[in-house]
C-alpha cells in the first residue's frame, strides 16, 4: 500500500491518510462570517476520504483579509460559526485545520469577484 494511505501521527493528532486538503480562498463570506457554503464545501471533502481539511486564509483581523469576502475569526460570532464546521468535519473522519491569515500591506477592501 502507498505511503500516502497511510494515517500519520502529528503530536497527539492523528491523520487517517496523508491526502490533505490545501486552503483556498472562496470569497464566499459576509463581514468574515464562514456559512452554509463553507460547511458544505469543507465537509464534503472529509467525506471523500481527506485526511485533513484546511479552511481558505481566515482573517486574524478585519483589516488584514486579502478581500471583504474573506473569512474572519476576529470575534466570537465568527469562532462560534467554525465550530460547526469544524464538527462535521470531525465527524466525518477528518481532521479540521485552519489557515490563520493577514494580508498586511496586501489587505484590500474591494473584493476579487465583484471588481
Amino acid at each position: 500500500m502507498s505511503l500516502l494511505f497511510t494515517p500519520v501521527e502529528i503530536g497527539s493528532l492523528r491523520a487517517r491518510n496523508r491526502l490533505w486538503v490545501a486552503p483556498m480562498c472562496q470569497y464566499s463570506s459576509t463581514d468574515g462570517m464562514p456559512n452554509t457554503w463553507h460547511l458544505t464545501h469543507l465537509s464534503s471533502f472529509a467525506s471523500g476520504g481527506a485526511g485533513l481539511v484546511m479552511t481558505e486564509a481566515t482573517a486574524v483581523s478585519p483589516e488584514g483579509r486579502i478581500s471583504p469576502d474573506d473569512t474572519g475569526i476576529w470575534n466570537d460570532q465568527q469562532r462560534d460559526a467554525w465550530a460547526p464546521i469544524a464538527s462535521e468535519i470531525r465527524s466525518r473522519g477528518a481532521l479540521a485545520a485552519i489557515q490563520l491569515a493577514h494580508a498586511g500591506r496586501k489587505a484590500s477592501t474591494w473584493s476579487p469577484l465583484k471588481a
